[in-house]
């Protein structure tokens, strides 16, 4: 029997406010900026969650943890992407390779390039291929203004 892959895509975007704590492919990073959410608003691995389930046909982010939830008040967006890799691994899906796009405009993130795709490899039981790429809005929009952080990303999985 051949081996099935499967592709899926995945968004994010939420808002800034001042403050000293934005975590992205669960490193923090320094910018006097956080995101605001009901988890720990990491909205690259939120993006990523809705890619893996995407791909296996198992809906998206907000129909496993729901936000009116209090359980996932806080949690760290690292603990939901294990749960959804278990998911994943309960359908004999593996992860393949992972394709991540930040848009940020206030800091640079390249000195946090490496970090952030090992924290995705070892959270990831699979181990699968990281790439992680920035961009800015041009100045653009609600991210080119410093009023919110987007995150894209897209998977392959294969069973």
């Amino acid at each position: 029997m051949s081996e099935k892959f499967h592709i899926g895509e995945g968004w994010d975007i939420h808002r800034l406010r001042p403050g000293n704590r934005l975590m992205l492919c669960g490193v923090e990073v320094e910018c006097g900026y956080e995101a605001v959410g009901h988890s720990d608003a990491d909205v690259v691995l939120h993006a990523l969650i809705d890619a893996l389930f995407g791909a296996a046909g198992l809906g998206d982010i907000g129909y496993h943890f729901p936000p009116s939830e209090e359980r996932w008040k806080d949690v760290s967006s690292r603990k939901l992407l294990r749960r959804a890799c278990e998911l994943l691994d309960d359908g004999d899906w593996s992860v393949v390779n992972v394709d991540l796009t930040i848009i940020f405009q206030a800091a640079k993130l390249g000195p946090y390039r490496e970090k952030m795709k090992r924290v995705i490899r070892e959270t990831i039981p699979d181990r699968p291929m990281v790439n992680v790429k920035f961009k800015t809005a041009e100045e653009l929009g609600p991210v080119g203004e410093n009023k919110a952080v987007e995150a894209r990303s897209v998977v392959l999985i294969k069973n």
